[in-house]
């Protein structure tokens, strides 16, 4: 029967409704618009925030000291500001995070996807995301207090403060992140996939990680890069247990100071508000968000080129 076949009631019915659809849907749009519009504000804001500061501190020290100094001691007389110290703090800790995160989060993805029955996934998954709600002072301690003393005890010559408990216990913190966005990845691949591979004799290990890995490969890669991207900004983990010591090394073993830890230490001590010591917290600030950048705009090409679309 068509529409206009209906009794005059029925269509007034369906016109009804169909506007209601409407407005409803009109709304919805409206409502995603403006959480576009504020995310992307606030991102312009940020920018502002710390580019301004950031062009008068480079107007007072040359951008190839800042970018190619070993010695890092803005606070002290003489002042020193090359910012490589904080870079390779940064870099440590969060390539020692990388490699607890990455394998362990990928291996908890394929066992939740792939081996784990419905009851224990609905279980297991729900408490490993429980890591993510522990605050991240918590996880600092705890690598000050048990994870370094523990390496001492396996024999590791560490510091009291040094980069690879902080590293240890942030690659901890990640692990829920990698293993729940890789998990929904491999949970979107189909299971006809699956069952070709299972047709031409493929194991479940062969079909893990030649069938599904590969096919959910853009959704991997980008938890990796939310993963990194969170560890490279991480604060408390790194104040707490890394140090505050600027060493121009990459011995994960020695105290070291990120860039995020900087900040954090700097801003609430007693700097004066204009002095060309506080405008480095807007410097640093400004050289961390260029590297989440372009880490993200990579992360972004690569997920576009390995992408793969099922109907």
């Amino acid at each position: 029967m068509t529409v206009g076949e209906l009794s005059p009631g029925a269509r007034a019915h369906t016109r009804l409704g169909a506007r209601r659809r409407r407005v409803g849907e009109d709304l919805v749009k409206v409502i995603l618009g403006a959480a576009a519009f504020i995310s992307v504000l606030t991102t312009v804001g940020i920018v502002v925030a710390l580019l301004f500061p950031a062009l008068e501190f480079f107007g007072e020290v040359s951008p190839m000291t800042f970018f190619s100094g070993t010695d890092w001691a803005p606070l002290f007389e003489p002042a020193r500001f090359g910012v490589l110290p904080l870079l390779a703090g940064t870099l440590v800790v969060t390539a020692v995070a990388t490699v607890v995160c990455v394998p362990f989060g990928l291996g908890a993805a394929i066992y939740l996807s792939e081996y784990a029955r419905p009851r224990v996934r609905a279980v297991v998954k729900p408490l490993l995301e429980v890591l993510v709600g522990i605050p991240t002072v918590v996880f600092g301690y705890f690598a000050l207090t048990f994870v370094t003393p523990l390496l001492k005890d396996l024999g590791f010559q560490v510091e009291v403060f040094n980069a690879l408990s902080a590293g240890l216990v942030m690659g901890v913190m990640l692990i829920p992140i990698v293993a729940s966005l890789s998990e929904d990845a491999m949970t979107a691949v189909p299971n006809d996939l699956r069952a070709g591979g299972y047709a031409v004799g493929a194991n479940r290990f062969q079909v893990a990680t030649r069938i599904v890995v590969p096919g959910a490969v853009s959704g991997i890669v980008a938890s990796f890069v939310l993963a990194i991207s969170r560890g490279i900004g991480e604060t408390m983990i790194v104040l707490i247990a890394g140090g505050t010591q600027p060493n121009w090394t990459f011995d994960p073993r020695v105290s070291i100071e990120t860039m995020t830890a900087f900040v954090g230490a700097t801003a609430n001590g007693d700097v004066p508000t204009g002095s060309i010591e506080y405008k480095t917290i807007f410097a640093v600030g400004l050289t961390l968000f260029v590297m989440t950048f372009v880490l993200n705009m990579v992360a972004i090409r690569m997920v576009r080129k390995y992408r793969e679309v099922y109907e």
